[in-house]
This record gives structure tokens, sequence and C-alpha cells, in this order.
């Protein structure tokens, strides 16, 4: 369990606060760029870590992300004019050029310099991988753009989906990195489209309480996961990767032919921007293996709602819980949805978890690690030591992967072991 302390201080993302602080050391994803593709486009409301912004490219092709208030007297700048030089606010006419400085100030006299003296505050927007990227940290801190593989291969093989989720970032964030629940939650939700898959979930299903190996790293921590099978000879590893401090990485099936992972973007507090990525490292995605992920037999994101960016399925409507197939079926949750199902366990735990109350076992090793290794970075920022994890983007080049290794050798001994991370790295 955590204290109330810890518990408050590693939820809260604003400006200021340790964690919020800690986080604007990184790049954050926060909005598709086909949404602010178009030169001199109008601004698109954002929320981003507690803040309140809108998003825009000017004439030239820039990009901007600036507070949604005038400094004059706060009036909103998302109902200004983009002149294509700047944005142009509709109360008194300031102007404010893509990097925050005020350009024109027609409300004040022509010999005025007081124009000079203003700015909206604005951060630093970069494009990757169809993505747009912010840093909201010092600018003399910046790092490199992070090297995660899904955003440096070519688009035809990189499948992304995002949506909001109602409830803090970390606690949506810990589903990932919890190996054990996959054999309970999603059971009846894997194994739909492959004998590969149904491979690996008769495996998942045979030992449900894994034993771990969990080693901190520069970028984050390397958590493995290993399952006793039907032949004693084998055992069935399943390594996950934690990119600090919101990227996950979740093995795929022992062909090794896709990758999966997700970024948790805290919008606030309490909301959590969901990016869902399947990509394949050497071949492009076909067309029928993208609209599975929210039309398949069992899709990944069952309910997406495109004109709200929100799921249809809600805690209000339990998450469209079917009991007839829970009780009848190898649907253990009655939810369709792999998405909806972790999202209507996270989401239940309330907007922020109360972790005061929690009683964690074994199987909770990686999450205890996660959080402690996130504390003692925003701890530490405190005090003047900035993350090792946002010195440079190259820590970010792994892969998370699944094996069947030989059962009497030690993870980190094992031939088949290293000769996978070696490739995955």
């Amino acid at each position: 369990m955590l204290s109330v302390e810890d518990n408050t201080l590693i939820g809260q993302v604003g400006p200021g606060s340790p964690m919020g602080e800690l986080i604007r050391r990184f790049w954050v994803p926060f909005i598709e760029a086909a949404r602010v593709e178009r030169l001199a486009s109008d601004p698109v409301e954002v929320e981003l870590l507690g803040e309140r912004l809108i998003a825009y490219r000017d004439g030239a092709g820039r990009y901007a992300l600036a507070e949604n208030a005038c400094p004059h007297r706060g009036a909103p700048l998302y109902y200004g004019r983009n002149e294509g030089d700047g944005l142009r606010c509709i109360y008194h006419g300031w102007k404010f050029a893509a990097d925050g400085r005020c350009i024109e100030m027609p409300s004040e006299p022509a010999n005025s310099a007081f124009k000079d003296k203003v700015r909206v505050r604005s951060y630093e927007v970069r494009e990757m991988a169809g993505i747009l990227w912010a840093y909201m940290g010092p600018p003399e801190s910046a790092p490199a753009l992070p090297h995660i593989e899904w955003a440096n291969i070519p688009a035809s093989q990189r499948n992304v989906v995002s949506y909001n989720q109602e409830c803090n970032w970390v606690q949506a964030m810990e589903g990932d990195i919890d190996s054990s629940h996959v054999g309970f939650l999603h059971r009846g939700a894997l194994a739909r489209e492959s004998a590969a898959s149904r491979q690996d979930n008769e495996m998942l299903l045979h030992d449900t309480s894994p034993r771990w190996v969990v080693e901190t790293t520069d970028y984050g921590m390397m958590l493995a996961a290993q399952r006793s099978t039907k032949d004693p000879a084998q055992d069935y590893w399943r390594v996950n990767q934690w990119l600090m401090p919101y990227v996950t990485m979740i093995p795929t099936d022992l062909q090794l032919r896709r990758a999966h992972g997700h970024v948790w973007t805290p919008l606030n507090d309490r909301q959590t921007r969901v990016w869902c990525v399947i990509w394949s490292p050497t071949e492009d995605l076909p067309q029928a293996e993208r609209d599975n992920v929210l039309h398949g037999p069992m899709p990944h994101i069952a309910t997406l709602d495109d004109s709200t960016g929100r799921l249809r399925a809600t805690k209000e409507n339990h998450f469209l819980q079917d009991r007839y197939r829970q009780r009848n079926t190898d649907l253990l949750s009655g939810i369709v949805g792999v998405r909806e199902q972790d999202t209507a366990i996270v989401e239940g735990m309330g907007a922020l978890a109360d972790r005061t109350r929690e009683h964690l076992g074994t199987s909770d090793i990686p999450i205890i690690t996660m959080r402690r290794r996130l504390l003692r970075d925003a701890k530490a920022l405190q005090l003047g030591v900035e993350p090792v994890a946002a010195s440079g983007g190259e820590h970010f080049g792994v892969r998370s992967w699944s094996a069947l290794l030989d059962s009497g050798t030690p993870f980190r001994e094992n031939p088949r072991a290293r000769e996978l991370m070696a490739a995955m790295a």
C-alpha cells in the first residue's frame, strides 16, 4: 500500500506538482497530427497535464501549443483568428506568434513597446509517427524524442487508435504492468484469431500465478513473468517493458510477428488519453488485421465512439456487461473488448484509487517497483536531480517478447533469453 502522501503525489500532474514536473521532463503525445494538419488551421482545444491549451499550425507550417488564455485579461484564445503569421485574440486584437511572442497590440499606442514584454505561455511541439508530442519542461533540459520502435517504422507497419479514459493515468497504466490478471480478466477474449494465440492462451490459463524477474533500467523497467507449462522441461516467459514514465509494451504471441503497447498520457489528475499501438517490425499490417482492432470477433477496443473520443461502454452502463455470456461462455468478464475490460476495472476503482487500502502480494512486485521508481524520481527532481530516463531518446529502443525457455536454467543465463533480449534491444 501507499501512504496518503505518496498516493496523492503519484496522481497529481498539474504545474508545480512533483509528478507533474517529472512528466514535463519527457516528450508527451497529445493529439493526432491529422487533427491540426492544415496550414493556418483553426485552434483545437487540448487539455494536457492539467493545463488548458490550444493547438494549431501557422501559415509557415509551424505547430503551436499555447495556453488557452490571452495574457491581457484571460480571454480564451480558442476563439482567436489564425492569420498565418499569428493568432489574433478576438477580445482586444492582441496577436501571438507560434512561439508565444506578442507581435501586435492594436489596443495600445503605436509607439508602445509593451508588446515586447508580453508572451502567452507556449510549448515546443514535434511530430512523430503521425502524433504531436509536446515538451513542457525547462527548455534547457529538453531531451531528444524517444526512440520508440513503433514511432520509427513506416506508417504501413503500425496501427494507432486512441481514446479518453476517466481515471488517473497511473492506475490506468498499472493494468499493463500486471501480468497475473491476464488469465482472469481477459479469459475468453484471447485466442480468437490464430493457433499461435490459442497456444499462448492455454499457457496463461495453465499457470495463473507467475513468478517474477524484475529489473530496473535506464529507461524504466523490464518485467519477466515465468509460468510453468504442461511440459516440465519448459517454462513460458512473458517479458513486458515499461518506458518511463507512461509507455508500456505487452508481449504478444510466441511467433514474435507483432508487437503491442500503450501510451498513457495524463490529461489531468482524473483523465487519461490512451494510445493503443499494434505494429510489425518487419512487414506491412494487412487491412483485415487493422480492422480487427475495432471490429474483430473479440476486438481490442469494441465500443470506440469517434465523435466523442471515448468508449460507449461506460461505468454508467456497467460497460455493457452481458451476464448471460459471463455465466454460459468462456468470457469470464462478460464484457466485450480487451480495453473495455481493463477500463471497467480501473475506472471502477474511482477517478483516483485509494492505494492506502490495498493488500499487495507477490503478483504485484512489478506494480510496487514501478510506483517506487516514479516516486523516487519525482522526489529526487525536487532536490535538483534530473531523471536519467529523460536524458536521451536512445534509452527507449526495446521491445517486449514471449518465449518457451528451458526450465532448468535461470532467466539471465538462458541462451535463448539472452538472444531475444539482444534482438529486442
